[in-house]
């Protein structure tokens, strides 16, 4: 059974959540050990803010690659069916030949960090032609966006928010913006049993 995606409990915790979110997005309830959502929890939250009060400054991008490494190997040694890339930099765009569109085509989901009033993780769930599905853990009731971009709380197991290709690739710091180009993040994530290949289906294309 999967679970519903959850929302963000504090200003800071976007991170953790997402990542729990790709999790209980790409798995079954009942697969999930409590051991990944352990390790989640404990190395995110790292940054301190200029006060030196820890966690106030949300999860770094050293964090997110360790725990992207760790999750790969929960799955190489059988914890959960589960497989990620860690992607930094000019590897981070919206496009048709993009690793970040290929994921989404494949089965997979994305953990990326953008610009939201501020630095921000969100989940991304799907593609349909140059529209992102993507699930934001921080909640709203109305949109303050404008026509471009949809809020939608019609499926809480999938996504909340449906954003254009050309909103993630803008080096601004507007709502969804992936920002300057050397500052990108993202984390690919698969189940490995349902992970899209050449051999698996002749539908799969970059």
């Amino acid at each position: 059974m999967k679970n519903p995606l959850r929302y963000q409990v504090s200003e800071y915790d976007c991170g953790p959540t997402s990542l729990l979110n790709a999790v209980s997005f790409l798995f079954e309830r009942e697969e999930i050990q409590p051991e990944i959502l352990r390790n989640i929890m404990l190395y995110s939250l790292d940054c301190y803010d200029k006060s030196g009060v820890p966690g106030q400054n949300g999860t770094s991008r050293m964090a997110m690659m360790f725990l992207s490494r760790w999750l790969s190997g929960a799955g190489e040694v059988g914890l959960l069916p589960i497989e990620c890339q860690y992607l930094s930099g000019k590897q981070v765009y919206l496009g048709e030949n993009s690793l970040v569109t290929d994921a989404l085509c494949r089965g997979g989901a994305v953990v990326m960090r953008l610009h939201m009033d501020g630095e921000h993780y969100v989940l991304l769930t799907g593609r349909e032609e140059e529209r992102i599905y993507l699930f934001d853990p921080y909640y709203m009731e109305e949109n303050p966006f404008g026509p471009e971009i949809e809020l939608d709380l019609q499926h809480p197991l999938k996504y909340n928010r449906i954003v254009p290709f050309a909103c993630f690739n803008r080096e601004g710091t507007q709502p969804y913006s992936l920002g300057k180009v050397e500052e990108r993040e993202a984390v690919l994530l698969f189940d490995t049993r349902t992970k899209l290949t050449a051999e698996r289906t002749i539908e799969y294309f970059i």
